[in-house]
């Protein structure tokens, strides 16, 4: 509330603006603040931050992408984000023309569903590759045939596979293709007049470029919201990293198979003893019936052993780790 003047202070004011001792342009008041307008029918639910925090993370997802599918497609394939915007869902779903190719995905623990929608002409370029052909696209569109969807299936499996670690700086999801729908108007996941985030992609497969959009509603990212800043993704990247980085090499190289072998002796022969071995022959060796054994992982010496049998199998008992570096 502004200071209330007495009548004697408006008196001297009023004279001293008639005699133009002040001016009223020094005493006005600052310029009101310009109103701005809110739609109502589309309420701002996604910020600026929210928009670049998703930009992030599928370009994560990107990468992951371009890394991996192009075992399974043998062509090379790019990916780059190139938008993100806040829409309503029925403006998304009005500006497709059939046929299309969207992948509904259900996005657990979070509620709903989000879709993965993939240009036709890169629908029709996968299949081709898929079937042995040069991963060219149709001159002209047409609907999608059951093999063909169920190998483009395949795909859409594999690429929502990979948005598990993207999101693992938000929150833990388990992400799974409920099905695969060629007509937009079949795709009702949500209301019409819900809001939505997009993320435009640019993907391309050989010579073959299209976009692939993501929506995700703002009822699926509603509990998550508060962890869509940058400030917070990257925080918790650097804390998942220092615990995981490691735990994720280890597993890798728990799964890698190597080389083992027990070397039983050795021995020196001439040429014509070797190509005139037969059956029941013996070849004496440099080693004793009760000296222990020496096992290789690949070449290099890592333990001793006695030999035996375990299962009526042939096998050696570790008795000795060799830590020699």
């Amino acid at each position: 509330m502004g200071e209330v003047l007495s009548q004697n202070e408006i008196d001297n004011l009023l004279k001293q603006l008639s005699s133009g001792e002040l001016d009223v342009e020094d005493y006005s008041d600052e310029p009101l603040q310009r109103v701005k307008d809110y739609d109502f029918a589309r309420p701002t639910k996604f910020s600026k931050e929210h928009l670049r925090t998703l930009e992030i993370i599928f370009e994560h997802f990107g990468r992951l992408v371009s890394t991996n599918l192009p075992a399974y497609l043998r062509k090379n394939v790019q990916m780059e984000v190139v938008n993100s915007e806040a829409v309503v869902y029925s403006e998304f779903s009005n500006s497709l023309s059939n046929p299309v190719l969207f992948g509904i995905v259900n996005f657990e623990p979070l509620k709903g569903n989000i879709i993965m929608e993939i240009a036709s002409n890169l629908g029709f370029a996968i299949v081709d590759r898929m079937l042995g052909g040069t991963g060219e696209p149709l001159e002209k569109v047409r609907d999608y045939s059951e093999i063909e969807l169920t190998i483009l299936e395949r795909i859409f499996s594999i690429c929502i596979d990979l948005l598990k670690e993207p999101w693992k700086n938000v929150v833990e999801i388990n992400p799974h293709l409920e099905r695969i729908e060629t007509n937009s108007q079949f795709v009702q996941i949500i209301s019409p007049s819900e809001m939505i985030a997009i993320v435009t992609i640019n993907m391309k497969i050989g010579d073959t470029m299209g976009m692939m959009n993501i929506c995700l509603p703002f009822m699926t990212l509603e509990d998550v919201m508060d962890k869509l800043n940058t400030k917070y993704w990257y925080s918790t990247m650097q804390t998942r990293e220092d615990i995981s980085y490691f735990d994720v090499i280890e597993t890798a190289i728990s799964k890698a198979l190597i080389p083992l072998k027990a070397v039983l002796g050795n021995s020196t022969i001439s040429v014509n003893d070797f190509v005139n071995l037969q059956k029941g022959d013996i070849i004496k060796v440099n080693r004793q019936y009760e000296d222990e054994l020496d096992i290789y992982v690949g070449n290099m010496l890592k333990f001793k052993a006695l030999p035996g049998s375990a299962s009526e199998n042939y096998a050696v008992k570790i008795t000795k780790v060799i830590r020699e570096e």
